[in-house]
């Protein structure tokens, strides 16, 4: 059976959809509350997990074990790490991982979590096609593209860290949930992809840009998404 876990880190990136769902109704779990209905008839759970990972990555497993959610969207907003994107352009992730895990000094690459065997979770390739294809019919004036999310609980802000995430992560975004939402999707055996749309540049104007962009992101990012689970039903 399919149904659609829909995650967003604030109440802005998700309250679009909630108000267009047909609710069944709301649960609480870990502080979070999850909507439950259907989205243009495509069962769906609509939740806000709130900032940072450990709140990503709980929200992943309650909707696993909770709810037997079949696949996991993430939407939201980033920062630009790639000249490519601008504020108010659209990412794809094709894979997604951690650029504040360190433990290198075991051998690991930066960013490996140790004993994975691998460091970047790589997004579900159908989900990614259709979330481009959404975008583009959704947002048609909206740049869309693929790319890396890396994500740490850090709201980047500093050209030199910037830097430091492109230069040695290949980041095309930051922010801070996608990477636990991969970690949680790819340990419960779901397919996901995480959607960004970019509300600022990352760098020393990311604190001026991100609250004018915010809401006009998101927006962009709910009409992706709703466009988006139509073809993920069989």
């Amino acid at each position: 059976m399919i149904k659609i876990g829909i995650i967003g880190a604030m109440e802005l990136e998700v309250e679009a959809l909630q108000k267009e769902m047909a609710l069944e109704g709301v649960i609480k779990k870990a502080g979070m509350d999850f909507f439950e209905g259907a989205l243009d008839g495509v069962p769906v759970v609509i939740v806000r997990c709130g900032i940072g990972k450990v709140n990503a990555a709980l929200c992943v497993q309650i909707l696993a074990d909770e709810f037997r959610v079949s696949h996991v969207v993430n939407t939201g907003v980033a920062g630009s790490l790639n000249a490519q994107l601008d504020i108010g352009d659209i990412l794809i992730s094709r894979d997604a991982l951690y650029h504040d895990m360190d433990a290198a000094v075991f051998g690991y690459q930066p960013g490996e979590v140790p004993q994975m065997g691998f460091r970047e979770f790589k997004a579900d390739e159908k989900m990614m096609n259709l979330a481009k294809e959404a975008c583009e019919k959704a947002n048609p004036d909206i740049h869309v593209m693929y790319g890396r999310v890396v994500s740490g609980d850090q709201f980047i802000s500093s050209k030199e860290i910037k830097e430091r995430l492109i230069s040695e992560f290949h980041g095309d975004c930051a922010e801070m949930e996608g990477a636990a939402i991969a970690h949680g999707a790819y340990l419960n055996g779901l397919p996901f992809v995480i959607i960004r749309a970019i509300s600022d540049k990352a760098d020393d104007s990311a604190e001026m840009d991100y609250p004018t962009f915010e809401g006009a992101a998101a927006k962009h990012s709910a009409a992706l998404v709703k466009e988006m689970i139509k073809g993920i039903l069989p």
